[in-house]
């Protein structure tokens, strides 16, 4: 089983409606994945949230990103095969 992370891209970003010092994004990640002998490349869009504050939009971007690389990291582990310990 492989899955592979092939590109990410923002698509939007702007503050919060209701909470100040909270931005929102969307982000979406193309994937590719090798399960059972078949490739399957899709596109998975993200909803992300940064509390920042004010600060520069470079750093907004990078907080929104590392929310997204969390996420990414948890449904990858999820794809992982789990080894029976001896």
């Amino acid at each position: 089983m492989s899955f592979e992370i092939k590109s990410c891209q923002i698509l939007y970003f702007g503050p919060h409606k209701s909470v100040p010092g909270r931005v929102l994004e969307a982000v979406r990640v193309r994937i590719c994945e090798i399960f059972m002998g078949n490739v399957t490349t899709y596109s998975l869009d993200l909803k992300v949230k940064a509390d920042v504050g004010s600060v520069s939009s470079e750093a907004v971007q990078r907080a929104l990103l590392a929310h997204a690389a969390r996420q990414l990291n948890k449904l990858k582990a999820r794809h992982q095969p789990i080894l029976a310990a001896e």
